[in-house]
């Protein structure tokens, strides 16, 4: 059985989703205690609770602590089928972040899974975008052999939520390393600014034209498109991110959420400042994309590089778990202010 300490490391929620999600893929037993420890609301949160009954359901897992605020956790995996799957979190909790939890499983099913997720947050606090996932993640992981599409059928914020998407994911064989050592020069950077109910006030446009305004002041030209969205009538909101394509194939992101009283000119000057930060760094994936893709590069066959500005506290957890369950080995070695992540064999 694995046995894993949630107090561990960031003592976030990523522990627990990588710690489910690895479990599933090897169909060992795990119990991890201490969820969320060190989060001012530990244990099970709603979107957590759903990520897990979401995983169960994937690969028929048995589970005994899976209820709101828990703080330890047994959960027995048999065989990741596939299949369609529903999920509902029934707050404002993050979509992405189930995703998450659940996507490297999918891709070591036996079928193609269809998992439709409805009543969660597409683009809330603390967490990436959907757009975020369809635009930067998804197409990155293609590289290493995880093909999945995404559709969002409703858009969904704080504090109600009410978002809808479908995911589909192909299974993947074996995954391929990915070999990102070189910036390069960025082709094109490209950007999507949406809003719901709130085209009357040319949100989405204003956020897209101050993302706009910051980066052309800086050399680079922008194509970003508007979408006026009126999916949830339920729940006004907005986001927008941003990405960087470059020659060496290397894609790197930044997104934004609007606020209440947050004008949507700082909403979309706040995503090219962060976009700029990264470029300006020249690493080979930003510092979010760093830590999603380590369960990934983990399982794949053979050695993987890529360089990241920073090291988060999530990138480290990631790093940690995945050496601990997995048995494999991740170097970190700082070249000229960027850090090189290599995991070996």
């Amino acid at each position: 059985m694995i046995e894993i300490d949630g107090s561990q490391k960031s003592g976030s929620g990523t522990i627990l989703r990588l710690s489910v999600a690895l479990a599933a893929i090897l169909g060992e037993n795990l119990h991890i205690y201490n969820i969320r420890q060190r989060r001012p609301q530990p244990g099970l949160r709603p979107q957590h609770l759903e990520a897990v009954l979401t995983a169960a359901k994937l690969c028929d897992a048995e589970v005994e602590g899976a209820e709101l605020n828990s703080r330890e956790l047994w959960f027995k995996p048999k065989m990741v089928k596939g299949g369609r799957v529903d999920a509902e979190i029934g707050t404002a909790g993050s979509i992405p972040m189930l995703l998450m939890t659940v996507m490297p499983i999918c891709a070591f099913a036996k079928n193609t899974v269809q998992l439709h997720v409805s009543k969660g947050g597409t683009d809330v606090s603390n967490s990436p975008t959907i757009n975020y996932i369809r635009c930067v993640l998804l197409p990155t992981l293609k590289r290493i052999g995880v093909n999945a599409t995404l559709t969002v059928h409703r858009y969904g914020y704080y504090p109600k939520g009410m978002g809808e998407v479908t995911i589909t994911v192909e299974p993947s064989k074996h995954l391929k390393p990915l070999v990102l050592q070189d910036f390069g020069k960025i082709k094109t950077i490209r950007g999507v600014s949406v809003c719901t109910f709130l085209a009357d006030r040319k949100v989405a446009e204003r956020q897209a034209r101050a993302s706009n305004e910051y980066l052309r002041e800086k050399g680079y030209a922008t194509d970003i498109q508007i979408i006026n969205d009126e999916s949830n009538p339920l729940q006004k909101g907005s986001s927008i991110v941003l990405w960087a394509e470059t020659d060496t194939n290397a894609i790197l992101g930044a997104d934004a959420i609007g606020e209440l009283r947050k004008p949507s000119q700082t909403v979309g000057r706040e995503a090219a400042e962060r976009l700029y930060m990264e470029i300006s760094a020249k690493p080979t994936v930003d510092v979010h994309l760093a830590d999603m893709l380590v369960p990934y590069v983990a399982l794949a066959e053979g050695n993987s590089i890529y360089i990241t500005r920073t090291i988060s506290d999530h990138l480290e957890t990631n790093i940690w778990l995945a050496e601990k369950i997995l048995n494999v080995k991740f170097n970190i070695n700082k070249v000229g202010g960027l850090y090189k992540i290599e995991k070996v064999g």
